[in-house]
C-alpha cells in the first residue's frame, strides 16, 4: 500500500475524531498502520467481508457478550489485517470496553480506541475518505510531474548528470548511477556529504542485492532499478530512501512508512522513469553518433576517390556544422602498426598488441578515440574509418599558421585517451565511458601511428592531403621512432617508395633486381636466401653482425651469402650493387604491404 493512505495516528488527530474524545486503550505500536478505508459495522462476523487496512467503527451493540466471543472477534479482525478498531461508548459499553477485549487487542498489536463522546460516524468517514482522496490526488499530481519532467529531459537529450540531479531534486534523496562494475558514473548527494556517500562505494554497492529488476533492499535502505534497453543492461540507478524526512515534488512528504517497509510508490515510479530516460538518452546518442560517423565516412570517401562534386561535399559538411571552404585543410590518418596481433609478430610483441582484438570492433574503437581526441583538442574535422585498418580525419583550420599547433594538440589528446580495442564494447555492457583509454603512455606505446599530409588551401586538394597522410602512415609502420606525428620528410626513402608502390616501373625494377632470388626461394622454401640478403644489407654489409642477426654460424652464413651472389650474379662487395639491392628490398616490402 502506498503512502497516500493516512495512518491511524493521523486519523485520531482529525477534528471529527477529536470531538469524540478518543482514548487509546491498546495497540500503541500499531498507530502508524495505514488506513485504507473506514468501515462501520455492528455485526460480529464482519471480518469475512474485509480486505485489510480498514479502520472499523462500532458502538458494540452487536458484539458477543461472552469473553471467548470477544477474543475471537478481535482475533478475526487482526487476522485479516485491519488497521484498528474504534468503539463508541454509551450504547453497549458505558464506562469503557471490556478488559478481555483490550487484552486481546494488546496481544495482537491492534490499536483499540474508545470514543467517550457520541460522534456521528459519517463525519469520521467523510473526513478520512476526503484525506485519502486528497492524498491520492496529490500522488497523481506528483506522478504527473515526474513523468513530465523526465519526458522533457528525454526530449532535450539531457546528459546523465542532469538526469541524476533531477531525480535527486524530485525525491529529496541521494541518487547514484553506476555501471555493472559498481563504478560511479554520476551522483547527487541531495545536500548530504558526497564524500560519505561515495566512500568505499564499490564494496558497499556489492552488498546491495535487491530481488527483481526494480526493488528495495531494506537492509541497506537503497531503492534500485536496472538501467538498459534492447535487452542489454549497462548500469544500476540507486536511490537511498531514509524512511523519514524525505521531501518530494512541491515539498510533499515521500518518506512515511506504508506498513510494508517499502518506499512510496512515487519513488519507484521516479527511479524507473529516470532509468528509462538514461537508457533512451544513451541509445539516442549512440544512434546519432553512428549516423554522423556514416556521413563523415561518405564525405571523406568522396574526397579520396572524387566520387562526388567538391561543392556537394562542402554543402553537406556545412549542414553538419563543419565549414570546409575557405579553410586550411590537413589530412590526418591514424592506424595501428600491425593490422592484427598476429599480422606482424615483431610489432605485436614490441608494441604490446598481443591482447588487442582485431577486426571491425578494433577499428570502431580507434575511430571513436580519434573523434574524441578531436573534440578534446577543440578541433573541427571530418573523422571516419577510411579502410579496414585506418581512421582518417580532415582538419579544417582558420589558417596555415596554426597547423603544427593543432596537430600537436590532437596527438596529445590521443595520447591521453589511448584506445583499447576491447574497452568500448565493455563500456556498452557496463555503462562505462564511451571513449575509454588508459592514461599515460603515448601513441607509440599503444602501437599507433599518427600521420599527416601536407596542408592545402582548397577543398579540391583535400583528397591529395588525405592520400599523402595514408601513404605516410603505411610507410611509417616500419619506423620505430617515437614521433608524435609522422610527415612525409620523416619516412624518407621508404615514404618515396610507398608513394610509387603502384608504379609499374618500380615493380619492374624490383623484378629485375630480385626476381632470380625470389624464384630460387620459391623452389627451395627451406633456404629463404632473401632473408640472408636482408640481414646482410640491414647490418651495413657487416658479415659477422649479419650472421648473428640471422642466427647462423659465420661459416654457414658466408656459404649462404655466396649462394645469393651466384643466384643474382651480383658482386655483394660492391657498394653500388648493394645499394640497388637494398632499394629493391625496400620497394618489395612496400609493394607487399596490403
Amino acid at each position: 500500500m502506498s503512502r497516500v493512505f493516512p495512518t491511524v495516528r493521523e486519523v485520531l488527530a482529525l477534528d471529527p475524531v477529536r470531538h469524540g474524545a478518543p482514548r487509546l486503550v491498546a495497540g500503541e505500536a500499531g498507530l502508524d498502520r495505514p488506513v485504507r478505508w473506514v468501515h462501520v459495522t455492528e455485526v460480529p462476523d464482519i471480518a469475512t467481508l474485509l480486505g485489510g487496512g480498514e479502520l472499523v467503527l462500532t458502538t458494540g451493540i452487536g458484539l458477543p457478550a461472552d469473553d471467548a466471543g470477544l477474543r475471537a472477534f478481535i482475533g478475526d479482525l487482526a487476522g485479516v489485517g485491519v488497521s484498528g478498531l474504534v468503539v463508541e461508548l454509551g450504547r453497549r459499553y458505558l464506562s469503557g470496553v471490556p478488559r478481555v477485549m483490550a487484552a486481546a487487542a494488546g496481544r495482537h498489536g491492534l490499536p483499540l480506541v474508545e470514543l467517550r463522546r457520541a460522534t456521528p460516524f459519517v463525519r469520521i468517514t467523510e473526513a478520512v475518505h476526503a484525506l485519502i482522496v486528497d492524498a491520492q490526488l496529490t500522488e497523481l499530481r506528483a506522478t504527473e510531474e515526474i513523468h513530465q519532467r523526465f519526458t522533457e529531459l528525454s526530449v532535450e537529450g539531457a546528459d546523465p548528470d542532469e538526469v541524476v540531479r533531477q531525480a535527486a531534486e524530485l525525491s529529496g534523496c541521494p541518487v547514484v548511477l553506476e555501471n555493472l562494475s559498481r563504478q560511479v558514473l554520476a551522483y547527487d548527494p541531495a545536500g548530504e556529504s558526497a564524500e560519505l556517500l561515495l566512500d568505499g562505494w564499490e564494496q558497499h554497492s556489492r552488498r546491495i542485492r535487491p530481488t527483481g529488476r526494480t526493488a528495495y533492499d531494506p537492509d541497506s535502505g537503497w531503492l534500485v532499478t536496472m538501467v538498459g534497453a534492447r535487452g542489454e543492461d549497462w548500469g544500476r540507478l540507486l536511490l537511498r530512501w531514509p524512511g523519514s524526512g524525505g521531501l518530494g515534488v512541491g515539498g510533499d512528504d515521500l518518506s512515511g512508512v506504508d506498513g510494508t517497509g517499502t518506499p512510496p510508490t512515487r519513488l519507484t515510479i521516479l527511479v524507473e522513469r529516470a532509468a528509462s530516460t538514461l537508457a533512451l538518452g544513451r541509445l539516442i546518442r549512440r544512434d546519432a553518433e553512428g549516423l554522423e560517423r556514416q556521413i563523415h565516412r561518405t564525405l571523406l570517401t568522396a574526397l579520396l576517390d572524387r566520387s562526388r562534386p567538391v561543392d556537394e561535399v562542402a554543402l553537406r559538411a556545412r549542414a553538419l556544422g563543419l565549414v570546409l571552404d575557405r579553410r586550411h585543410l590537413v589530412g590526418v590518418v591514424v592506424r595501428h602498426r600491425a593490422d592484427s596481433p598476429t599480422g606482424d609478430p615483431g610489432a605485436g610483441g614490441e608494441w604490446g598488441l598481443a591482447d588487442v582484438d582485431p577486426g571491425p570492433a578494433r577499428l570502431r574503437d580507434l575511430a571513436e578515440a580519434v573523434g574524441q581526441a578531436m573534440r578534446d583538442a577543440n578541433l573541427t574535422a571530418l573523422t571516419s574509418a577510411v579502410d579496414d585498418h585506418a581512421v582518417g580525419a580532415l582538419l579544417a583550420l582558420p589558417d596555415a599558421a596554426g597547423e603544427d599547433r593543432a596537430l600537436a594538440a590532437f596527438a596529445a589528446a590521443l595520447r591521453r585517451g589511448r584506445p583499447d580495442s576491447r574497452s568500448v564494447d565493455a563500456a556498452a555492457r557496463t555503462g562505462g565511458p564511451a571513449y575509454p583509454g588508459r592514461p599515460g603512455g603515448d601513441a607509440a606505446d599503444a602501437g599507433l601511428i599518427v600521420a599527416a599530409g601536407s596542408g592545402v588551401a582548397s577543398l579540391r586538394e583535400a583528397g591529395r592531403s588525405l592520400i599523402e597522410a595514408r601513404q605516410v602512415a603505411e610507410a611509417a609502420r616500419r619506423d620505430r621512432r617515437d614521433l608524435a606525428i609522422f610527415r612525409l620528410p620523416h619516412v624518407g626513402l621508404a615514404g618515396l617508395l610507398h608513394l610509387l608502390r603502384d608504379e609499374p616501373r618500380l615493380q619492374t625494377f624490383v623484378e629485375r633486381e630480385l626476381g632470380a632470388l625470389l624464384a630460387y626461394d620459391a623452389r627451395h622454401p627451406r633456404e629463404q636466401l632473401l632473408g640472408t640478403l636482408r640481414a646482410y644489407l640491414e647490418q651495413g654489409r657487416n658479415k659477422s653482425a649479419a650472421a648473428a642477426a640471422a642466427h647462423l654460424s659465420r661459416p654457414a652464413f658466408y656459404e649462404r651469402l655466396a649462394r645469393v651472389a651466384r643466384v643474382l650474379e651480383a658482386d655483394l662487395d660492391s657498394v653500388e650493387t648493394c645499394l640497388s639491392l637494398h632499394v629493391a628490398l625496400l620497394a618489395l616490402d612496400t609493394i607487399r604491404t596490403p
